[in-house]
């Protein structure tokens, strides 16, 4: 620190003890009260974050780890035979380069089409009067608080005999299904999808829309020209949830998209493929050693959610610009 420096801390110190004397002790006690609790806040902060990324960590040192590592009691994070060998059992098992490419665009056109038509579906509740507009309004919130899993087997049954001009067809299979409900809105979370986009247009003003209408704009130019514009903050936070959702989705993946392979369906049966893997090595039945298969099922766990975190980190800024230009629309 120079000479400048240390007088000016000096005479910074000085006039803190003369306004704290002048305060009669007021101003000491705010300053300790504001560092105890900026203090009390990092700590919490500090404790939450490590609660989140401990297990992720645990997981990256398992999955670098040889199998003789993994049970070796001493071994805590750092392991003492650096392997690779976890990362390619995970990827051949689950394989990883067509599993990647088919839950990308699967997540991409499906994220697309549920925002696009909550959108229409949002734009219509907040801006138009129609008959049974609060009963509809509560089926929406009941897409929110309904678990999918509750309507599985209705569902199962009617794209398995779906009924079109008097020939029933059998949908399963087939991306049709979920493209079908995406549209009618009723995807993976479209409820809340719908909540948050009807949310954000209450709070756009009604002139702009008069405004258009005076130049001749009709209901559906006005929502494409000057509604969605101005609604992409709200439309990128949907559309980032809904591509996350789709990524991770087992459930619906599972009942309709059973014939693509998606890296959810993969993970959660990886741990039996490693298992099949090893009885075709040894030539009988073997039973996967525990710690191994749960080896290999974290480093699986982590190629699932590397994109995900590569995908956050190029839309951090926009993602969280979003979220709060969302909050303040009221």
């Amino acid at each position: 620190m120079t000479k400048k420096n240390k007088q000016t801390v000096a005479v910074a110190k000085e006039n803190f003890w003369k306004r704290n004397e002048a305060s009669n002790g007021i101003l000491l006690k705010e300053t300790v009260k504001k560092y105890g609790l900026s203090f009390f806040r990092a700590i919490i902060l500090f404790g939450l974050c490590f609660m989140i990324i401990q297990p992720i960590l645990n997981k990256i040192a398992v999955s670098f780890m040889a199998e003789q590592d993994l049970y070796d009691t001493t071994i805590v994070l750092v392991p003492k035979h650096f392997s690779v060998n976890n990362w390619k059992m995970a990827s051949y098992l689950i394989e990883f380069k067509e599993t990647l490419w088919n839950t990308i665009w699967v997540s991409l056109v499906f994220s697309a089409i549920e925002v696009f038509f909550c959108a229409l579906v949002g734009y219509g509740f907040s801006r138009f009067n129609f008959p049974l507009k609060r009963f509809w309004f509560f089926c929406v919130l009941l897409l929110i608080i309904i678990p999918p899993q509750t309507i599985s087997t209705s569902l199962f049954l009617h794209f398995r005999y779906f009924k079109i001009f008097g020939m029933t067809f059998n949908l399963r299979g087939t991306p049709l299904p979920y493209f079908l409900m995406c549209c009618g809105c009723m995807g993976l979370k479209n409820g809340l999808y719908i909540f948050m986009i009807r949310q954000f247009f209450m709070g756009f003003p009604f002139e702009l829309e008069e405004a258009a209408y005076v130049d001749g704009c009709g209901p559906f130019k006005t929502f494409f020209t000057i509604m969605i514009p101005g609604a992409k903050p709200i439309l990128t936070s949907c559309f980032l949830f809904s591509f996350v959702w789709q990524w991770t989705d087992g459930f619906y993946a599972s009942l309709f998209l059973g014939n693509i392979k998606m890296i959810a369906i993969r993970l959660t049966s990886l741990v039996d493929r490693f298992g099949a893997y090893l009885s075709i090595l040894n030539g009988a039945s073997v039973n996967a050693p525990l710690g191994y298969a749960n080896a290999v099922l974290s480093t699986g766990i982590l190629m699932a959610i590397i994109p995900l975190i590569i995908l956050y980190l190029f839309c951090q800024r926009l993602f969280v610009e979003s979220l709060t230009s969302t909050g303040m629309k009221e």
